[in-house]
């Protein structure tokens, strides 16, 4: 009678994920062991320690992850998602010799098909790899916003702003007609949310920058951009913040090319910085000073850029790496700080913070399980240590994204992993052919 009496009394959730450790980055600088996470309706319930756990709930499925750190899913801060058909395609060179060349093959072959099949490559690639929100830039973004809805995947979907006409639009006021219909149509979409995205200051007029302003200011809406993407870029920072723009609704990307006093206007402005440090490396064009934002408490996310690997994990350890390495004179940032970098703070800078980015009960369940029971990553003194400077894409288990599982036991649960290959290789011939006969 006492154990049909305690089990009528237990909570019914949907899932009961219990593992080694967690980091739920909220508080900061935590490390739970042998606790649970209590996941229903989408979100967390609670973290608690797992005797307790299976005391209190009544999961319709219970994981258990003996080796694995759980942890929030990664927030890629900077895509150009439908682009990872380009990866490899134009060799490494100056940043201005690669932005032609892919700009070439852009404007050969970019349209709806050529935008789904990309974001849905970048989006298989980002889930394998612990992502479970992006934000995106590119032509088409009411395919980006279907792709990721049909792969049941987070994004914050930049809506282009260009003054110059495009495939997709003739000018900066169609651009931002064809983005509010976007932003209306996805308005009760808990998976979806729109951010204003003009390409970059320097290819834009002081009226449509102004625009911007407004429209961000009266919609509370974020503004992503590229600012001082390359040492060749025109300096904008003071521009900007002449115009209204720099403010706690912009995130800068890149951001390579500045003083110490480009560094307090951000700080002062409250904007956020999108670290994107593998493509800075690839074209040799520059390097954000992470620890100088750092030392003057900017948010400062992660992303992995155009034509980039969509691996948040490589990115981390690149970024964590490149400020030990070449800023060794300013403050030292921990494992704990870098892995906030890569979750919490790129919901901040995509203004989601109260709803992901951290393990707190109330928020969506974007979870990430990572195996530390790998040789890469014994033995673990310090789990959130071996995540940045050790684990790789390999060691991804599981990932949640609002409760359901997108990703188990390492394979893809929503996407058809063969097919999304067999069409990125048919856009490979394709370009291959363009490449070889304008060489």
């Amino acid at each position: 009678m006492v154990c049909s009496y305690t089990a009528a009394r237990m909570e019914p959730i949907d899932t009961l994920l219990s593992a080694r450790w967690i980091i739920p980055i909220e508080p900061a600088g935590v490390v739970l062991e042998a606790h649970s996470l209590a996941i229903h309706q989408g979100r967390i319930l609670a973290v608690l320690p797992t005797v307790e756990a299976k005391q209190r709930f009544s999961a319709r499925e219970e994981l258990e992850r003996p080796a694995h750190v759980l942890l929030p899913g990664l927030v890629n801060a900077h895509t150009h998602a439908a682009s990872s058909l380009l990866h490899g395609a134009v060799a490494s060179g100056s940043f201005e010799h690669w932005a032609h060349s892919i700009r070439l093959l852009q404007q050969r072959w970019v349209d709806a098909e050529y935008v789904r099949d990309g974001a849905e490559l970048a989006i298989a690639a980002a889930l394998s790899s612990g992502t479970t929100c992006f934000a995106d830039q590119h032509l088409f973004p009411e395919v980006v916003a279907q792709t990721a809805a049909e792969a049941r995947m987070r994004v914050c979907v930049g809506l282009p702003v260009q003054d110059t006409p495009t495939v997709w639009a003739g000018s900066a006021g169609e651009c931002l007609d064809k983005g509010f219909k976007l932003r209306d149509e996805y308005r009760d979409d808990p998976l979806i949310t729109t951010a204003l995205a003009p390409v970059e200051p320097a290819s834009l007029s002081d009226e449509t920058l102004e625009r911007v302003r407004r429209l961000a200011d009266e919609l509370e809406l974020p503004i992503h951009m590229h600012v001082n993407e390359s040492r060749g870029s025109a300096p904008s920072l003071e521009r900007l913040e002449k115009l209204g723009l720099l403010s706690p609704l912009l995130a800068a990307v890149h951001m390579v090319k500045l003083d110490s006093a480009d560094v307090e206007r951000v700080a002062a402005a409250g904007a956020s910085v999108v670290h994107c440090p593998q493509s800075n490396l690839k074209h040799g064009s520059g390097l954000c000073p992470v620890p100088m934002f750092k030392d003057r408490s900017v948010n400062v996310a992660l992303g992995s850029g155009g034509v980039g690997n969509n691996d948040l994990l490589a990115e981390l350890r690149s970024a964590a790496l490149i400020a030990n390495g070449m800023f060794p004179a300013a403050t030292p940032v921990d494992a704990h700080e870098w892995l906030q970098t890569a979750t919490l703070n790129g919901a901040r800078a995509l203004g989601l913070a109260e709803s992901i980015g951290s393990l707190l009960p109330g928020k969506w369940a974007d979870v990430c399980c990572i195996d530390l029971g790998h040789p890469n990553t014994q033995p673990t003194y310090d789990p959130a240590a071996q995540i940045v400077f050790a684990a790789s894409r390999e060691q991804v288990s599981d990932v949640w994204v609002g409760g359901r599982m997108l990703v188990r036991d390492r394979a893809l649960t929503h996407l058809d992993t063969a097919a999304v290959l067999n069409r990125a290789e048919l856009w490979r011939v394709r370009i291959a052919a363009q490449i070889s006969e304008n060489s």
